[in-house]
């Protein structure tokens, strides 16, 4: 993996994983959340390969995500796409540990889930098979059964709206619990929620070399923008023909 951007580096050196902590490290201090989006596509726009994410990806891509993981509080993601990517909780590993431990991290950041149904089981492996509680982010009109039955189960549902979750209620949640660094890993549609309520600060974007075709859907689906937000290239990495890019918000 190799730095095309900054271009600071002549030439191009082989990145080791000190050097790409430091290129996508959370910016300190950090006085609110910060939120930090990240996908894989295809050239022509996909965002899966019959119909989950796998077939898009590489190992430079894990190898960030993995990362982009060890370096946040939390994991965003929207049941849907956790179901069909078969989430469980995240995994202790021996660099996770050391990583986080050295950074002052607990052991593994936990799953926030978002769902206006809490339409889970509660003894699916999102619930059960966890080192951290899942974070349950609803609304009032989710079945209280549901949300009962969850909260039962060892998970820390919040209430976040009244008919649908109120997402910046939902991130100003998750900061009364001290978790800030947030990395939502989709799906498209909470993406697009979260575009249309002005509240991504940063999009990591792998384009993987592949052409796809077919009915797949794009990164980001829903509400358009009132007013589309632009944002400035932050970072390009190059591996095994993909790109990794990656986006931030324009200061001020």
């Amino acid at each position: 993996m190799h730095q095309l951007w900054p271009a600071d580096v002549t030439p191009p050196t082989e990145l080791d994983d000190a050097t790409l902590e430091r290129l996508y490290a959370y910016p300190e201090p950090l006085d609110r959340p910060l939120l930090r989006v990240n996908f894989v596509s295809s050239l022509d726009g996909a965002v899966t390969v019959a119909g989950v994410s796998e077939g898009l990806s590489s190992k430079p891509d894990k190898r960030v995500f993995a990362l982009l993981r060890d370096l946040s509080d939390v994991v965003l993601v929207g049941l849907g796409t956790a179901l069909v990517e078969g989430y469980r909780g995240v995994k202790r590993t021996e660099v996770r540990l050391e990583r986080r431990r050295r950074l002052g991290r607990s052991e593994v950041p936990p799953v926030a889930v978002v769902t206006r149904t809490c339409a889970l089981d509660p003894l699916a492996p999102l619930v059960t098979d966890t080192v951290a509680p899942l974070v349950v982010l609803t609304c009032a009109a989710a079945p209280e059964e549901r949300r009962t039955a969850l909260a039962a189960a060892g998970a820390d549902v919040v209430v976040v709206g009244d008919d649908e979750v109120d997402l910046p209620a939902a991130l100003a949640a998750l900061d009364e619990r001290g978790l800030r660094r947030i990395c939502c890993e989709g799906g498209p549609a909470l993406f697009g929620s979260l575009v249309a309520a002005d509240l991504v600060d940063e999009l990591c974007l792998t384009l993987s070399p592949l052409l796809t075709s077919g009915d797949a859907g794009r990164i980001s689906r829903g509400p358009a923008a009132e007013v589309p937000r632009r944002l400035r290239l932050a970072s390009v990495l190059h591996a095994e023909d993909s790109l990794l890019l990656r986006y931030a918000r324009q200061a001020g």
